[in-house]
């Protein structure tokens, strides 16, 4: 038997969760998703950017994201992101306030606009509390009141699961394990808890046996890893950029190593350069 393929993958995880024929695997996902943040259940999906075969990571311009509407016109975004990009409040909301904008042509009422669901799921921590989902609207602050509901962002962190935990009952926390995919021995409880995971779990396996779905994810997983090498790499080369700007103000390695990150033998390195 093959090696299953990492559903964290937005490849993979855009071929189970967002092609039309597992739209009913979306909206159980969805809706236990929903339910955590007090909202009632969807009974229609409509997928703006199915997964087609068309979608490789080859190609710069496909979209691994799965944006979806509601038969309401609630608009939602979801994004599966493997590696730590940075700056991901700023992101979120800059594609959020793109999604909400871009609904009106000009001289529509602002009427027209509809709510924006925003859903990051994460294989790292951005967040400092130990909640794996926290739910985001806009609220004043002592009364708590929503200004409106047009605004709702999501951030769910598989890094905070804890693995041991395993469920007695249905909810969004099975949908995680199964993404999370550590362990694959409670896949069984879990498809008794969420029986539509028993059709992610057969689509993942599918693809896992498929020889061009594994060399499409082979491929994708490497431009992955290469973004965020890169990424890394330009952010240590700023914090040496920083460091040496620092040192020739005058400032000591201890104070240098607090705003930077650095050690403080990187540090003396850079001073004795």
């Amino acid at each position: 038997m093959h090696e299953l393929l990492d559903p964290k993958n937005d490849f993979v995880f855009k071929r189970i969760f967002g092609s039309e024929e597992n739209k009913d695997i979306l909206l159980a996902f969805l809706n236990r998703t929903f339910s955590e943040a007090g909202e009632p259940p969807l009974t229609e999906i409509i997928l703006m950017n199915p997964y087609t075969d068309k979608d490789s990571p080859r190609d710069k311009q496909s979209i691994f994201d799965i944006q979806a509407r509601t038969t309401e016109g609630k608009l939602i975004n979801i994004e599966m992101q493997l590696f730590n990009k940075y700056d991901n409040k700023k992101r979120t909301l800059y594609y959020w306030s793109k999604q909400y904008s871009t609904q009106l042509e000009e001289g529509q009422s602002y009427k027209k606009l509809m709510k924006c669901v925003t859903i990051n799921i994460l294989n790292f921590t951005i967040l400092a509390n130990d909640r794996y989902h926290n739910i985001f609207h806009l609220r004043e602050d002592y009364s708590g009141i929503k200004l409106l509901d047009d605004i709702e962002i999501h951030f769910i962190e598989l890094s905070k699961l804890n693995n041991q935990i395993i469920p007695h009952e249905g909810g969004l926390m099975n949908w995680l394990l199964f993404l999370k995919s550590e362990d694959t021995d409670h896949w069984e409880v879990l498809k008794m808890n969420e029986p539509k995971l028993g059709k992610a779990m057969t689509a993942l396996e599918y693809l896992s046996q498929n020889a061009e779905a594994r060399r499409m994810y082979e491929m994708r997983q490497k431009i992955l890893h290469d973004e965020a090498s890169m990424l890394e790499g330009a952010r240590e080369e700023g914090k040496l950029e920083v460091a040496k700007k620092l040192l020739q103000m005058g400032l000591d390695t201890d104070t240098i190593h607090e705003a930077t990150g650095l050690s403080i033998g990187e540090i003396k390195k850079l001073d004795m350069n």
